[in-house]
Protein backbone atom coordinates (compact mmCIF):
# COMPACT_ATOMS: atom_id res chain seq x y z
CA UNK A 1 0.00 0.00 0.00
CA UNK A 2 1.38 3.49 -0.77
CA UNK A 3 2.26 5.48 2.25
CA UNK A 4 1.20 8.88 3.28
CA UNK A 5 3.16 11.35 1.22
CA UNK A 6 4.21 14.85 2.52
CA UNK A 7 1.56 17.45 2.56
CA UNK A 8 3.59 19.82 0.05
CA UNK A 9 3.05 16.54 -2.53
CA UNK A 10 -0.61 16.50 -1.82
CA UNK A 11 -0.79 20.15 -2.13
CA UNK A 12 -3.60 22.14 -8.22
CA UNK A 13 -1.16 24.22 -9.77
CA UNK A 14 -0.29 28.07 -9.79
CA UNK A 15 -1.37 30.54 -12.62
CA UNK A 16 2.80 30.75 -12.59
CA UNK A 17 4.98 27.71 -12.41
CA UNK A 18 8.47 27.25 -12.99
CA UNK A 19 10.34 24.79 -15.27
CA UNK A 20 9.94 21.39 -14.01
CA UNK A 21 6.38 22.17 -12.71
CA UNK A 22 3.64 19.61 -12.85
CA UNK A 23 2.99 21.61 -16.11
CA UNK A 24 5.49 20.07 -17.65
CA UNK A 25 4.58 16.50 -17.37
CA UNK A 26 0.77 17.09 -18.32
CA UNK A 27 -0.09 15.11 -21.64
CA UNK A 28 -2.27 18.19 -22.88
CA UNK A 29 -1.07 21.34 -20.93
CA UNK A 30 -3.27 24.77 -21.61
CA UNK A 31 -0.98 27.46 -23.01
CA UNK A 32 -1.59 30.77 -21.30
CA UNK A 33 -0.21 34.71 -22.18
CA UNK A 34 -0.76 37.13 -19.88
CA UNK A 35 1.14 38.84 -16.71
CA UNK A 36 1.11 39.07 -12.95
CA UNK A 37 1.29 41.73 -10.54
CA UNK A 38 1.94 42.21 -6.83
CA UNK A 39 0.83 45.06 -5.63
CA UNK A 40 1.20 47.06 -2.26
CA UNK A 41 -2.21 47.42 -0.80
CA UNK A 42 -1.65 50.60 0.96
CA UNK A 43 0.60 52.41 -1.52
CA UNK A 44 -0.54 50.87 -5.02
CA UNK A 45 3.07 50.53 -5.74
CA UNK A 46 3.99 47.48 -7.82
CA UNK A 47 6.55 45.23 -5.85
CA UNK A 48 6.60 42.42 -7.75
CA UNK A 49 5.70 41.55 -12.10
CA UNK A 50 6.01 38.41 -14.10
CA UNK A 51 4.72 38.36 -17.23
CA UNK A 52 4.58 34.82 -19.57
CA UNK A 53 7.37 36.16 -21.94
CA UNK A 54 9.76 35.71 -19.18
CA UNK A 55 9.07 31.90 -19.35
CA UNK A 56 10.32 29.44 -21.66
CA UNK A 57 8.81 29.69 -25.28
CA UNK A 58 7.01 33.14 -24.22
CA UNK A 59 4.15 31.14 -22.48
CA UNK A 60 2.92 29.49 -18.82
CA UNK A 61 1.88 26.13 -18.74
CA UNK A 62 -1.38 25.01 -16.81
CA UNK A 63 -1.96 21.35 -16.31
CA UNK A 64 -5.11 20.25 -17.27
CA UNK A 65 -6.03 18.70 -14.47
CA UNK A 66 -7.82 15.29 -16.03
CA UNK A 67 -8.30 12.98 -13.22
CA UNK A 68 -8.81 10.42 -15.89
CA UNK A 69 -5.56 7.87 -16.22
CA UNK A 70 -6.53 7.20 -19.91
CA UNK A 71 -6.26 11.17 -21.02
CA UNK A 72 -3.34 12.12 -18.57
CA UNK A 73 -1.45 9.88 -16.46
CA UNK A 74 -0.01 12.55 -14.56
CA UNK A 75 -2.52 14.99 -13.53
CA UNK A 76 -4.51 11.68 -12.86
CA UNK A 77 -1.77 10.40 -10.93
CA UNK A 78 -2.07 14.15 -8.30
CA UNK A 79 -5.53 13.39 -8.57
CA UNK A 80 -5.16 9.78 -6.93
CA UNK A 81 -3.10 11.39 -4.23
CA UNK A 82 -5.70 13.92 -3.41
CA UNK A 83 -8.19 11.26 -3.31
CA UNK A 84 -6.27 8.99 -1.06
CA UNK A 85 -5.68 12.12 1.13
CA UNK A 86 -9.18 13.08 1.36
CA UNK A 87 -10.34 9.58 1.86
CA UNK A 88 -7.81 8.44 4.50
CA UNK A 89 -8.32 11.95 6.26
CA UNK A 90 -11.89 10.76 7.09
CA UNK A 91 -11.09 7.69 8.29
CA UNK A 92 -7.37 8.53 10.07
CA UNK A 93 -7.84 11.79 11.03
CA UNK A 94 -5.23 14.35 9.51
CA UNK A 95 -4.88 17.41 12.30
CA UNK A 96 -2.94 19.62 9.78
CA UNK A 97 -5.61 19.65 7.57
CA UNK A 98 -8.31 20.28 10.11
CA UNK A 99 -9.73 16.54 10.96
CA UNK A 100 -9.46 15.49 14.15
CA UNK A 101 -7.15 12.47 15.20
CA UNK A 102 -10.03 10.90 17.40
CA UNK A 103 -12.27 10.04 14.42
CA UNK A 104 -10.39 7.00 13.79
CA UNK A 105 -12.60 5.54 16.70
CA UNK A 106 -15.74 6.67 15.29
CA UNK A 107 -18.19 3.97 13.82
CA UNK A 108 -16.81 3.40 10.89
CA UNK A 109 -18.02 0.77 8.04
CA UNK A 110 -16.90 0.03 4.54
CA UNK A 111 -19.81 -0.88 2.23
CA UNK A 112 -20.05 -1.24 -1.50
CA UNK A 113 -23.52 -1.28 -3.12
CA UNK A 114 -23.73 -3.16 -6.27
CA UNK A 115 -26.20 -2.96 -9.18
CA UNK A 116 -29.12 -5.76 -9.76
CA UNK A 117 -28.75 -7.59 -12.64
CA UNK A 118 -30.48 -7.34 -15.78
CA UNK A 119 -29.57 -10.23 -17.86
CA UNK A 120 -27.16 -13.17 -17.89
CA UNK A 121 -23.17 -12.11 -18.45
CA UNK A 122 -20.30 -13.87 -18.87
CA UNK A 123 -18.44 -13.91 -14.99
CA UNK A 124 -15.18 -15.33 -13.36
CA UNK A 125 -16.26 -17.46 -10.81
CA UNK A 126 -13.99 -17.91 -8.31
CA UNK A 127 -14.04 -20.22 -4.78
CA UNK A 128 -11.06 -20.46 -2.51
CA UNK A 129 -7.92 -20.72 -5.00
CA UNK A 130 -10.47 -22.62 -7.80
CA UNK A 131 -11.53 -21.19 -10.67
CA UNK A 132 -15.18 -22.58 -11.68
CA UNK A 133 -17.31 -22.33 -15.07
CA UNK A 134 -18.68 -19.47 -15.57
CA UNK A 135 -22.76 -21.04 -16.07
CA UNK A 136 -22.64 -24.69 -15.65
CA UNK A 137 -26.21 -26.00 -15.63
CA UNK A 138 -27.60 -29.44 -16.11
CA UNK A 139 -29.65 -30.47 -19.67
CA UNK A 140 -29.48 -28.04 -22.63
CA UNK A 141 -30.81 -24.62 -21.73
CA UNK A 142 -31.82 -22.42 -24.21
CA UNK A 143 -33.21 -18.47 -23.96
CA UNK A 144 -36.46 -17.47 -26.20
CA UNK A 145 -33.96 -16.50 -28.87
CA UNK A 146 -32.02 -20.10 -29.28
CA UNK A 147 -29.28 -19.01 -27.68
CA UNK A 148 -27.18 -21.26 -24.61
CA UNK A 149 -27.92 -19.84 -21.65
CA UNK A 150 -24.70 -22.07 -20.01
CA UNK A 151 -21.05 -21.69 -20.26
CA UNK A 152 -19.01 -24.42 -19.13
CA UNK A 153 -15.84 -21.80 -19.59
CA UNK A 154 -13.34 -21.22 -16.61
CA UNK A 155 -12.63 -17.73 -17.58
CA UNK A 156 -8.85 -16.07 -17.34
CA UNK A 157 -9.17 -12.49 -15.23
CA UNK A 158 -8.23 -10.48 -18.84
CA UNK A 159 -10.72 -12.63 -20.67
CA UNK A 160 -12.83 -9.95 -22.85
CA UNK A 161 -15.93 -12.13 -22.96
CA UNK A 162 -16.44 -11.23 -19.23
CA UNK A 163 -19.47 -8.85 -18.49
CA UNK A 164 -20.75 -9.32 -21.84
CA UNK A 165 -24.06 -11.19 -22.30
CA UNK A 166 -24.71 -14.81 -23.18
CA UNK A 167 -27.60 -12.84 -25.44
CA UNK A 168 -27.79 -9.31 -26.15
CA UNK A 169 -31.47 -9.89 -27.38
CA UNK A 170 -32.18 -10.71 -23.67
CA UNK A 171 -30.46 -8.38 -22.47
CA UNK A 172 -32.61 -5.16 -20.93
CA UNK A 173 -30.38 -2.38 -22.37
CA UNK A 174 -33.11 0.45 -21.43
CA UNK A 175 -32.99 -0.75 -17.75
CA UNK A 176 -29.46 -0.87 -17.57
CA UNK A 177 -28.97 2.70 -18.99
CA UNK A 178 -31.60 3.60 -16.63
CA UNK A 179 -30.07 2.81 -13.81
CA UNK A 180 -27.19 4.36 -14.48
CA UNK A 181 -28.54 7.19 -14.94
CA UNK A 182 -30.45 6.92 -11.24
CA UNK A 183 -28.05 5.89 -9.13
CA UNK A 184 -27.52 9.35 -7.90
CA UNK A 185 -30.98 9.58 -6.85
CA UNK A 186 -30.69 6.30 -5.33
CA UNK A 187 -28.03 7.30 -2.88
CA UNK A 188 -29.19 10.28 -2.10
CA UNK A 189 -32.62 8.69 -0.92
CA UNK A 190 -30.41 5.76 0.67
CA UNK A 191 -28.61 7.80 2.47
CA UNK A 192 -31.84 9.87 3.51
CA UNK A 193 -33.41 6.33 4.59
CA UNK A 194 -30.03 5.64 6.77
CA UNK A 195 -30.93 9.09 8.95
CA UNK A 196 -34.54 8.49 9.65
CA UNK A 197 -34.21 4.50 10.59
CA UNK A 198 -31.27 5.99 12.74
CA UNK A 199 -33.56 8.26 14.70
CA UNK A 200 -35.97 5.43 14.91
CA UNK A 201 -33.85 2.77 16.19
CA UNK A 202 -32.65 5.62 18.49
CA UNK A 203 -36.58 6.52 18.97
CA UNK A 204 -36.09 10.62 18.75
CA UNK A 205 -38.37 12.49 16.13
CA UNK A 206 -36.49 12.41 12.50
CA UNK A 207 -35.79 16.42 13.29
CA UNK A 208 -33.91 15.72 16.59
CA UNK A 209 -31.63 12.96 15.21
CA UNK A 210 -28.88 15.70 14.16
CA UNK A 211 -28.81 16.95 17.67
CA UNK A 212 -27.48 13.50 19.09
CA UNK A 213 -25.67 11.92 15.67
CA UNK A 214 -24.45 12.66 12.64
CA UNK A 215 -23.97 10.34 9.51
CA UNK A 216 -20.75 11.19 7.15
CA UNK A 217 -19.89 9.60 3.98
CA UNK A 218 -17.38 9.40 1.09
CA UNK A 219 -17.62 7.34 -1.49
CA UNK A 220 -15.90 6.05 -5.11
CA UNK A 221 -18.23 4.90 -8.03
CA UNK A 222 -16.64 2.48 -10.25
CA UNK A 223 -17.79 0.72 -13.46
CA UNK A 224 -18.19 -2.98 -13.39
CA UNK A 225 -17.24 -4.98 -16.82
CA UNK A 226 -20.97 -5.24 -17.17
CA UNK A 227 -21.28 -1.38 -17.52
CA UNK A 228 -22.97 -0.69 -14.43
CA UNK A 229 -21.84 1.50 -11.87
CA UNK A 230 -21.54 0.09 -8.05
CA UNK A 231 -20.38 2.21 -5.00
CA UNK A 232 -17.72 1.70 -2.32
CA UNK A 233 -18.70 3.74 0.28
CA UNK A 234 -17.37 4.65 3.53
CA UNK A 235 -19.46 5.78 6.18
CA UNK A 236 -18.90 6.96 9.45
CA UNK A 237 -20.78 7.97 12.59
CA UNK A 238 -19.98 11.48 14.41
CA UNK A 239 -21.42 14.03 17.17
CA UNK A 240 -23.40 16.61 16.50
CA UNK A 241 -21.82 20.06 16.00
CA UNK A 242 -19.70 21.72 13.19
CA UNK A 243 -16.69 19.58 13.92
CA UNK A 244 -16.64 15.87 13.93
CA UNK A 245 -17.09 15.22 17.72
CA UNK A 246 -17.58 11.95 19.24
CA UNK A 247 -20.91 10.09 18.88
CA UNK A 248 -22.63 9.11 21.84
CA UNK A 249 -22.04 5.37 23.26
CA UNK A 250 -24.97 3.97 22.12
CA UNK A 251 -23.27 4.49 18.35
CA UNK A 252 -21.57 1.58 17.33
CA UNK A 253 -20.11 -0.17 14.01
CA UNK A 254 -22.59 -2.76 14.32
CA UNK A 255 -25.49 -0.59 14.92
CA UNK A 256 -24.24 1.41 11.49
CA UNK A 257 -23.42 -2.06 9.23
CA UNK A 258 -27.48 -3.07 10.60
CA UNK A 259 -28.99 0.36 9.00
CA UNK A 260 -26.87 0.25 5.96
CA UNK A 261 -27.84 -3.34 5.13
CA UNK A 262 -31.95 -2.46 6.17
CA UNK A 263 -31.54 0.35 4.15
CA UNK A 264 -29.76 -1.18 1.27
CA UNK A 265 -32.49 -3.80 0.76
CA UNK A 266 -35.51 -1.31 1.51
CA UNK A 267 -34.81 2.03 -0.46
CA UNK A 268 -35.97 2.04 -4.04
CA UNK A 269 -37.36 4.77 -6.77
CA UNK A 270 -39.82 4.25 -9.55
CA UNK A 271 -39.08 5.62 -13.43
CA UNK A 272 -40.89 4.22 -16.61
CA UNK A 273 -39.68 2.13 -19.64
CA UNK A 274 -40.62 4.33 -23.18
CA UNK A 275 -43.63 1.51 -23.64
CA UNK A 276 -45.32 2.90 -20.09
CA UNK A 277 -44.85 -0.06 -18.43
CA UNK A 278 -42.84 0.89 -14.38
CA UNK A 279 -38.93 0.22 -13.60
CA UNK A 280 -37.94 -0.01 -9.75
CA UNK A 281 -34.49 0.82 -9.33
CA UNK A 282 -32.60 -0.25 -6.62
CA UNK A 283 -29.43 -1.95 -5.27
CA UNK A 284 -28.51 -5.18 -6.29
CA UNK A 285 -28.82 -8.59 -3.68
CA UNK A 286 -24.69 -8.55 -3.55
CA UNK A 287 -23.64 -6.22 -0.93
CA UNK A 288 -20.45 -6.13 1.18
CA UNK A 289 -20.71 -4.89 4.52
CA UNK A 290 -17.60 -4.12 7.17
CA UNK A 291 -16.36 -2.74 9.98
CA UNK A 292 -13.37 -0.75 10.07
CA UNK A 293 -11.29 -1.27 13.14
CA UNK A 294 -9.43 1.49 15.10
CA UNK A 295 -5.76 -0.06 14.99
CA UNK A 296 -6.60 -2.45 12.06
CA UNK A 297 -3.95 -4.20 9.85
CA UNK A 298 -3.94 -5.33 6.33
CA UNK A 299 -6.91 -4.97 4.32
CA UNK A 300 -9.03 -3.68 7.01
CA UNK A 301 -6.79 -1.08 8.06
CA UNK A 302 -7.34 2.83 7.33
CA UNK A 303 -4.19 2.99 4.62
CA UNK A 304 -5.62 0.36 2.82
CA UNK A 305 -9.33 0.95 2.31
CA UNK A 306 -8.20 4.80 1.21
CA UNK A 307 -5.87 3.31 -0.78
CA UNK A 308 -8.49 0.46 -2.47
CA UNK A 309 -10.81 4.25 -2.73
CA UNK A 310 -8.24 6.25 -4.56
CA UNK A 311 -7.52 3.73 -6.98
CA UNK A 312 -10.79 4.41 -8.60
CA UNK A 313 -11.00 7.43 -8.75
CA UNK A 314 -8.87 8.23 -11.85
CA UNK A 315 -11.25 5.41 -13.67
CA UNK A 316 -14.45 5.54 -15.72
CA UNK A 317 -16.62 4.24 -18.34
CA UNK A 318 -13.48 3.17 -20.33
CA UNK A 319 -13.00 0.29 -17.87
CA UNK A 320 -16.02 -1.03 -19.11
CA UNK A 321 -15.38 -0.67 -22.49
CA UNK A 322 -16.61 3.14 -22.91
CA UNK A 323 -15.29 6.19 -23.88
CA UNK A 324 -13.25 8.86 -22.35
CA UNK A 325 -14.77 11.29 -24.13
CA UNK A 326 -18.24 12.96 -25.11
CA UNK A 327 -20.01 11.67 -28.25
CA UNK A 328 -21.41 14.35 -30.60
CA UNK A 329 -23.12 12.09 -32.99
CA UNK A 330 -24.66 8.46 -32.98
CA UNK A 331 -22.02 8.20 -35.87
CA UNK A 332 -19.25 7.99 -33.16
CA UNK A 333 -20.76 4.85 -31.57
CA UNK A 334 -20.00 2.87 -34.17
CA UNK A 335 -16.24 3.92 -34.36
CA UNK A 336 -15.38 3.59 -31.65
CA UNK A 337 -13.06 0.75 -30.94
CA UNK A 338 -15.07 -0.58 -27.61
CA UNK A 339 -17.51 -4.00 -26.96
CA UNK A 340 -20.52 -4.77 -28.62
CA UNK A 341 -22.12 -4.74 -25.36
CA UNK A 342 -20.86 -1.17 -24.39
CA UNK A 343 -21.59 -0.09 -28.11
CA UNK A 344 -24.97 -1.41 -27.18
CA UNK A 345 -25.73 0.49 -24.15
CA UNK A 346 -24.41 3.68 -25.79
CA UNK A 347 -26.58 3.41 -28.89
CA UNK A 348 -29.08 2.66 -25.98
CA UNK A 349 -28.36 6.11 -24.32
CA UNK A 350 -28.87 7.87 -27.71
CA UNK A 351 -32.11 6.34 -28.52
CA UNK A 352 -33.65 7.08 -24.89
CA UNK A 353 -32.01 10.48 -25.00
CA UNK A 354 -34.28 11.70 -27.68
CA UNK A 355 -37.25 10.74 -26.38
CA UNK A 356 -39.05 14.02 -23.82
CA UNK A 357 -39.61 11.54 -21.28
CA UNK A 358 -35.74 11.23 -20.42
CA UNK A 359 -34.43 14.81 -21.29
CA UNK A 360 -33.94 15.92 -18.06
CA UNK A 361 -31.08 12.71 -17.86
CA UNK A 362 -29.36 14.26 -20.46
CA UNK A 363 -28.29 10.71 -21.73
CA UNK A 364 -26.95 12.06 -24.44
CA UNK A 365 -24.43 14.01 -23.03
CA UNK A 366 -23.77 11.14 -20.77
CA UNK A 367 -23.83 8.02 -23.50
CA UNK A 368 -19.97 7.80 -23.24
CA UNK A 369 -20.07 6.95 -19.81
CA UNK A 370 -23.17 3.96 -20.53
CA UNK A 371 -25.58 6.61 -18.66
CA UNK A 372 -24.10 7.35 -15.32
CA UNK A 373 -24.08 11.38 -14.55
CA UNK A 374 -22.60 11.38 -11.18
CA UNK A 375 -19.14 12.52 -9.77
CA UNK A 376 -17.06 9.61 -9.27
CA UNK A 377 -15.83 10.44 -6.04
CA UNK A 378 -18.28 12.49 -3.30
CA UNK A 379 -18.56 13.16 0.08
CA UNK A 380 -20.61 14.24 2.61
CA UNK A 381 -19.64 18.30 3.39
CA UNK A 382 -17.91 17.36 6.77
CA UNK A 383 -16.05 14.06 6.24
CA UNK A 384 -13.22 15.52 5.59
CA UNK A 385 -11.01 18.06 4.40
CA UNK A 386 -12.01 19.32 0.53
CA UNK A 387 -10.55 19.46 -2.77
CA UNK A 388 -10.36 22.56 -3.15
CA UNK A 389 -8.60 22.95 0.40
CA UNK A 390 -5.92 20.24 -1.34
CA UNK A 391 -5.60 22.28 -4.87
CA UNK A 392 -5.16 25.70 -2.93
CA UNK A 393 -2.51 24.35 -0.94
CA UNK A 394 -0.68 23.01 -3.37
CA UNK A 395 -1.23 26.82 -5.22
CA UNK A 396 0.78 28.40 -2.19
CA UNK A 397 3.23 25.80 -2.17
CA UNK A 398 3.87 25.88 -5.98
CA UNK A 399 3.78 29.62 -6.02
CA UNK A 400 6.79 29.70 -3.11
CA UNK A 401 8.78 27.58 -5.50
CA UNK A 402 8.35 30.11 -8.04
CA UNK A 403 9.10 33.17 -5.93
CA UNK A 404 12.68 31.17 -5.07
CA UNK A 405 13.28 30.48 -8.08
CA UNK A 406 13.64 34.16 -8.97
CA UNK A 407 14.92 35.08 -5.42
CA UNK A 408 11.99 37.00 -3.80
CA UNK A 409 11.27 34.67 -1.02
CA UNK A 410 10.95 36.48 2.33
CA UNK A 411 10.73 39.88 1.05
CA UNK A 412 8.23 41.92 3.77
CA UNK A 413 6.65 44.04 0.73
CA UNK A 414 5.69 40.60 -0.88
CA UNK A 415 3.84 39.41 2.65
CA UNK A 416 0.39 37.71 2.17
CA UNK A 417 -1.37 40.09 4.09
CA UNK A 418 -0.05 43.17 3.15
CA UNK A 419 0.18 42.60 -1.22
CA UNK A 420 -3.14 42.12 -3.53
CA UNK A 421 -2.11 40.08 -6.70
CA UNK A 422 -3.75 40.83 -9.97
CA UNK A 423 -3.50 38.18 -12.57
CA UNK A 424 -4.51 38.54 -16.53
CA UNK A 425 -4.17 35.30 -18.49
CA UNK A 426 -5.48 34.87 -21.66
CA UNK A 427 -5.93 31.43 -23.74
CA UNK A 428 -2.64 30.66 -25.86
CA UNK A 429 -4.01 26.81 -27.07
CA UNK A 430 -3.49 23.63 -25.61
CA UNK A 431 -0.68 21.26 -25.66
CA UNK A 432 3.16 21.30 -25.21
CA UNK A 433 4.93 24.09 -27.23
CA UNK A 434 6.97 22.97 -30.41
CA UNK A 435 10.56 23.96 -31.55
CA UNK A 436 8.83 26.48 -33.51
CA UNK A 437 7.26 28.36 -30.66
CA UNK A 438 10.67 28.71 -28.94
CA UNK A 439 12.34 30.26 -32.08
CA UNK A 440 9.84 32.77 -32.51
CA UNK A 441 9.98 33.76 -28.72
CA UNK A 442 13.57 33.71 -29.54
CA UNK A 443 12.80 35.98 -32.31
CA UNK A 444 11.09 37.96 -30.64
CA UNK A 445 7.59 37.31 -32.28
CA UNK A 446 4.36 36.76 -30.26
CA UNK A 447 3.90 33.23 -29.29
Amino acid sequence: MRPALPSATYTTLPPVGPPGSLADRCSSPIRLAGERLTVNRDTGEIVERFTSTDAPFGVVLLACGNRRASRCPSCSEVYRHDAYALVRAGVAGDEERGVPADVATHPRVFATFTAPSFGAVHRRVVRGTSVLPCRARSGENRCAHGRAITCNVRHDEKDSAIGQPLCPACYEYTGAVLWNAHVGALWRRTTIAMTRLLAARVGVARSEIGKLVRLSFVKVAEFQTRGLVHLHVILRLDGPGAAPTAPPTWATSELLCEIVAACAAQTSLRTIRPDGTPLRVRWGVQLDIRAIRAGAEGEGSDGAVAGYLAKYATKAAETAGGADRRLRSPYEIGLLPVSAHARAMMATCWALGGLPQYEHLRLRAWAHMLGFRGHFLTKARRYSVTFGALRSARVRYRASLAMIARGVIGVPSLAEESTLVIRAFAFAGIGAPRIADLLRHQDGSAP
